[in-house]
């Protein structure tokens, strides 16, 4: 690519995830190469799985849980050092050269729960080359990365089957 933009996909509504990932798959259908780097998320999610036929463009890593969260804890100093690694690692991976589509899934939600700082990750934004298209998601993403961004879709929940009790669904949520 010849430029590349940041793309953010946020809010409290379903779908941010997913949107990131079917951006990687269609960047690969066009001979595109993606890597995605998954915050908060050490869980076999599907995608995993699901994108695996695709591993010659598309390659996921995963940093750091979630589990403090549904403890309704701080995360430790081992969570914050998953976190900054992930941001290392999107570092070393826009600056190699090799793949066109960066994807740092749940990057807002780990500035929320103070795995990272905002800082942070405007310093990852201020050392994109101009030829990677960099995806964020994740909610409570804040405004000074709002306002860097080429291109924000917040995404708004309507209705959502969790609120009758239904659980994450293998396949559909996770």
């Amino acid at each position: 690519m010849k430029k590349g933009y940041v793309q953010v996909y946020t809010g409290d509504g379903k779908g941010k995830t997913t949107a990131a990932l079917g951006q990687a798959v269609r960047s690969a259908g066009a001979g595109l190469r993606t890597f995605i780097i998954q915050l908060m998320k050490e869980y076999p999610y599907s995608e995993l799985v699901g994108l695996e036929p695709l591993a010659d463009r598309i390659a996921i890593e995963q940093y750091g849980g979630d589990a403090f969260v549904y403890k309704g804890e701080p995360p430790g100093e081992a969570e914050k050092a998953k976190a900054a690694r992930a941001l290392e690692r999107a570092v070393e991976v826009m600056a190699s050269g090799e793949w066109d589509v960066v994807v740092l899934d749940e990057v807002c939600a780990a500035i929320y729960f103070e795995l990272i700082t905002t800082g942070d990750l405007l310093t990852v934004l201020d050392g994109r080359p101009e030829t990677v298209e960099l995806v964020l998601t994740g909610r409570y993403c804040p405004d000074e990365v709002l306002e860097r961004a080429d291109l924000v879709t917040e995404m708004r929940e309507v209705k959502h089957y969790y609120r009758q009790d239904v659980r994450a669904r293998k396949g559909i949520e996770s």
